[in-house]
């Protein structure tokens, strides 16, 4: 029954996962995520259901377009693949709880995020309001009204936070150190995490981040790095892992 279950989530979030590439890829562009229905962007071919299953249609193609045998970005089915991934995780970390609705939602946000900002260096304010809201309406119903309030308060404080560390980055390196979406994405991450949680979250992103920094350094490459997945990566690893920074940290120091 468990095995069937896992399946079925696995279905769905690769579903969820197509959907999330239509998102991430129109939104920034200001297209409507509804109409028209997916196409090849190369011939404009409109794609039929069975060309539209994910993962299978993809491998069945070839990874060609079925009309102009034009070659399909791996993305697709890597994003499809990722999001039936991290929902299985969600339900193994959290059953079906309410705390497995707040990590699928985080995975959903964080899979949107991965395809709009590395494709376009932009995080739809659209999807950032969307999911904080949800969040927020969660943690009222599911919880209790102070924790919601204090969802509310994390965030606002963490945004905060993040305008601050812009401002300074931008003082030491003469020119936009962060975009206008990660510091709206940190009112997000203190609506799932606690506050130490959060704060934690910023120092964990700029960890799992550096290595690309230094790759780009060392390169010498004229690329802006998207820090919007750092971000929501440090979250879902802080989430799933509950991790509790406080006492984490007492322990280091003990």
């Amino acid at each position: 029954m468990e095995l069937y279950l896992i399946i079925v989530i696995f279905i769905f979030g690769t579903l969820f996962g197509s959907f999330f590439n239509v998102v991430g890829y129109r939104l920034p562009k200001g297209l409507s995520i509804v109409h028209p229905g997916s196409f090849c962007p190369k011939c404009n071919h409109k794609l039929r259901w069975y060309e539209l299953i994910p993962l299978f249609s993809f491998f069945i193609q070839k990874g060609k377009c079925r009309m102009c045998k034009c070659q399909i970005s791996l993305f697709y089915p890597c994003i499809e693949l990722l999001t039936g991934t991290l929902f299985v995780i969600s339900y193994l970390f959290f059953n079906l709880t309410p705390e497995f609705l707040i990590a699928i939602l985080v995975s959903s946000f964080f899979v949107i995020v991965i395809v709009s900002d590395v494709n376009y260096l932009i995080i739809p304010d659209e999807t950032t309001f969307f999911f904080s809201f949800i969040i927020i309406i969660l943690k009222f119903i599911l919880f209790d009204y102070k924790v919601g309030i204090h969802s509310i308060l994390n965030g606002m404080f963490l945004f905060a936070i993040m305008f601050l560390i812009m401002l300074l980055g931008n003082k030491i390196f003469n020119k936009e150190s962060l975009g206008g979406g990660d510091i709206k994405l940190m009112f997000f991450v203190g609506t799932v995490l606690s506050l130490s949680n959060g704060l934690f979250a910023i120092f964990l992103s700029s960890f799992l981040a550096l290595p690309m920094s230094i790759y780009v350094y060392v390169r010498k490459k004229n690329r802006i790095i998207p820090f919007g997945p750092f971000i929501l990566f440090a979250t879902i690893i802080i989430l799933f892992g509950q991790v509790d920074f406080i006492e984490l940290l007492s322990n280091i120091v003990s």
